[in-house]
Formats: C-alpha cells, structure tokens, sequence
C-alpha cells in the first residue's frame, strides 16, 4: 500500500475516517466531528487530551496528518500502550493499526448534514454514503388468519435503528400518505398493489420485495432519514399502528413550514432552472426506458435459468427411472450383449450428479434476482418516485399561475389596502413555495445521479455471478465426463459381473 506519511503505512479505513470528518473535503477536519469521533474510542479523558495534545497543530483547525495520527494514537491506546510520538515514529514502512470505534452510523448523518449545510446547492453524497445510512430488512411473518381472511405480516428490521417491528400492508400506506402529505417536494416511492383474492406465493414475494425498496429508498434519503414519521414506523412496536402513527402526526405541516432552507430557497434556486428541469425530465425519460429494458432482458436470463434447472432436475429423474427399469431376464433380445446393465448402473449414479447441476441453477437464479433484477427495479423505483415528483411540481406551478392570473383580476377593481396587502402575501409565499419546491427537485436530482451507481453494482454482480455460477456447473459437468465416457468398458477390460441371466 502507497505511504501516505512519513511514520507509516496508511490503511483504508483511515481514509473513510476521513471522508467522514472531513464534509467540505478541504483537508480541514471538522472539529466537533473530531471530538465525537475520539469519544468512541471509549478512551479515558485523560488519554484523549493526551492524544489532542500531540496532534493539534495550533492553527485553529486539524489537516488529513492530525486526524491519521490521532486514528494511531488512539489504536495503540487501545492496545495499552503510553500515548507518545515515539510510538508513530517507529512505524514507518509498516501499516498503521486500526482503531475500534464502534457504530459510525451517527457521524456519517452529521457529515452529511453538515456537507449540505456548506454547499446547500450540491447533494455531495456517493451511493456508498447513502447506503450506509441504514439497511432495511423485510420478510414474511407465519400466515395468520383474520376473521373473514387471511392477512399477511411483515417483519422488518433496521440497521441504524437496531429495531425489529411488525407491520401490515396498511401500515406501509399509512406512511407513505403521511410522507407525501409532509414531503410533497421530496421522491416518495410508490407502493406496491394491494390483491386482497388470490394473492398466491408469487405475488406475496414480489411484494416484499417492493416493500423493502420502498423502505430502503427511504431510509437513505438524506432528509426523509432522519425524520420522524418514519422512525416511529422503523420503531414503533405496538399495536394499531396505522392509527397510531396517524394520531400522532395529525396535522403535520409539509416541509415549507419546517425547513429553514426555505426562507432563502430564492438564492438557492438557479435562473435557468425551470429550463434545466425541462431538459432533465426528458433525459430522465429515456433512462427510464433503457433500464426497463435492462430489467426485462435480465428478467428473461432468470427465466431461462429456471427451466434450464427444471429440465436438468427432469432428465435426471427420467435416468434414475430408466435405471429402476426391469432388467433383461434373458439374452434372447441382447443376443448377450451387457450395454443396457452398464447403462442402468452408470444412469444410477449420473442421477445425483445431474441434480446438483439444477441445484447450481437454482443458486444462479436466486442471486441474479437479488443481485441484478431486484437492483434494477431500486432504480426503476427511483425515476418512478422522480417523475411523480415532477408530476406534482408541474400539477403545482399551473395552480400557482392559475391563482396569480385570478388575483390579479379583483385587484383592479378595489382600494383596499389591507386587501391588496393579503394578496400580495400569498403572491410572495407562493413564490417562496415554489422556489423551495424548485430546490428540492434540484436536489433530487441529484439524489438520482448518485443512485446510477447501481448500474456499475449490477454489471459487477452480472459478471461476477456468470463467472462463478458458469464455472461451478461447468465443474460440475466436467466431474460427470469420466463416468460417462466410461459407461461402456473398453474391449478386453476387467468388466463387473452381469445381471443379465445365463
């Protein structure tokens, strides 16, 4: 690994540090980040001052050297050793130690809070940030039975909020009408359908799994994440919580009212933004329909993967059959010839091997619904929840030009100061609206750019997964090759005792 500094090696997880603690990325570590990372090396007080002492550079801030070394320090503190420079001194050619500090998940949501809070016009964020703001799990929970019919439960787990719940179908849309009713500016994923008759297995499984993207679309937005609707929902673990979480958000104002970017949105809003956004929705359109593309031709690869493993797991049983089959009683009909008991016996052991090549197949296409299909409808989940918000802007700016243009009708015709005082306030607060409306798309935007990560994840999963799954059947074929090619004994070669009847 290249040297970064003089006294050592620098390992990888120095570098996250850094990128956590260092937001606006211009090698000037943040200080209160400093301070909360150095408390969760759950260090006594006195070695961390320690440990401040030796890297401040007492020119009011902390470069990318300070924070290495004091990553070392605090790694060789927690293996006993006296904090001191001579400890560093001596490590030069070697990779440095690795501190333990614990859960980072709180320190990346305040790098992130505070990298937006810096440059409020740039989302700043990489795929990998926003996954590890949490992952959610969702699975079935044992079928129950209403009065009437049979309902299905969810088990879903949090990451972040170290939390396992359990919730209904209706829950889920509970959440998502409370969201849009206070994130209205903000991409809110669609639910999946609701089949009441004659949801099969099939239909329940997709729909987890449209469960968990809508969860995990969530929970890594940079500003839905932390809100609290949706952590009473990761959280909550009573009972009725559909009506509890509406009972205890009743009334929520929308993000306009609570957002204190929305008293600046002008500044924040681009001249040329309602052109950009026009230009953007088109390109967003044609990404769309190429990943929908994507999605449908890896949707037939799996397809074609699951007959290749039902045929193959057909053909085996039809020789384990063949190989149950009567013997020959006699040579009458072989003349004495042995082909058909070599067969039986070779057919017999061809069986199992056979079936480990469906297996194979299986476990292909179980990882390429995972690691390709489902990946590629996060992304499709997004553009949708991106157009949406863009329906609701446009369904937005024609009411707001709607009501201008009828304002301005009445204002001809009346004096009244207090009058034209009130209109003239809702003329400036919808203006204020609507460039906060028009910043939030910018930053969603963006949002979306950072998760076209996902198409570099499915070509690496897709070659990755051909490789290895292609290679294990090809193994497994290759591990049959001697078998057959010795089903039928070579003249003059040593040959097992005949079943056939002399």
């Amino acid at each position: 690994m290249a040297a970064d500094l003089a006294f050592g090696n620098v390992p990888p997880y120095y570098r996250e540090m850094y990128d956590i603690v260092c937001p606006s990325q211009e090698n000037i570590v943040d200080h209160d980040m400093f301070i909360k990372l150095l408390v969760k090396s759950s260090l006594p007080k006195q070695t961390l001052s320690q440990i401040w002492d030796l890297v401040d550079s007492r020119q009011g801030y902390l470069s990318r050297t300070g924070l290495y070394k004091a990553l070392a320090l605090v790694a060789f503190a927690q293996q006993g050793k006296p904090v001191s420079e001579k400890l560093i001194q001596n490590f030069a050619g070697e990779e440095l130690p690795k501190p333990s500090l614990g859960d980072l998940t709180d320190l990346r949501i305040l790098s992130i809070r505070l990298r937006r809070e810096k440059n409020p016009m740039r989302l700043g964020l990489t795929y990998h940030e926003i996954c590890a703001l949490d992952t959610v799990q969702i699975s079935l929970v044992p079928e129950k039975k209403g009065l009437f019919l049979k309902h299905v439960e969810y088990e879903v787990t949090s990451q972040r909020n170290k939390s396992m719940v359990q919730r209904r179908y209706n829950d889920f849309v509970a959440l998502q009408e409370l969201l849009l009713q206070k994130f209205p500016y903000r991409m809110i994923p669609q639910l999946p359908p609701k089949k009441v008759i004659g949801a099969d297995d099939q239909f329940i499984e997709e729909r987890r799994k449209s469960l968990k993207r809508f969860l995990n679309l969530l929970a890594r937005h940079p500003v839905i994440s932390e809100d609290k609707i949706l952590h009473f929902f990761l959280t909550f673990a009573g009972t009725d919580v559909q009506h509890k979480m509406k009972d205890h958000f009743r009334g929520v104002l929308d993000e306009f009212n609570s957002n204190e970017q929305a008293k600046e949105a002008e500044e924040l809003v681009p001249i040329d933004s309602t052109n950009q956004l026009a230009i953007v929705r088109e390109q967003m359109k044609q990404v769309f329909n190429g990943f929908l593309q994507l999605k449908e031709i890896a949707e037939r690869m799996v397809e074609r993967n699951k007959q290749e493993s039902v045929d193959m797991l057909l053909f085996g049983k039809e020789l384990c059959s063949l190989a149950n089959s009567a013997s020959t009683e006699s040579d009458w009909g072989s003349g004495g010839n042995e082909t058909w008991d070599y067969l039986r016996n070779g057919m017999k052991n061809l069986h199992p091997m056979i079936s480990n090549v469906s297996s194979a197949y299986v476990e292909l296409v179980s990882e390429e619904e995972n690691d390709v299909v489902d990946e590629l409808n996060l992304f499709l989940d997004t553009l949708t929840a991106y157009k949406d918000l863009c329906d609701r802007y446009e369904h937005f700016s024609v009411a707001l030009r709607h009501k201008s243009s009828s304002k301005m009708l009445p204002r001809r015709s009346t004096t009244n100061p207090i009058v034209i005082d009130a209109e003239n306030q809702a003329i400036q607060q919808n203006e204020k609206r609507n460039n906060f409306f028009l910043h939030c798309i910018h930053m969603e935007t963006q949002l979306v750019h950072t998760y076209m990560h996902i198409l570099v994840k499915v070509l690496q999963s897709l070659v990755n997964l051909q490789t290895k799954g292609l290679s294990n059947i090809s193994s497994l074929w290759q591990n049959m090759q001697p078998l057959v090619e010795t089903l039928i004994p070579s003249p003059g070669a040593t040959t097992p005792t005949s079943t056939i009847s002399r």
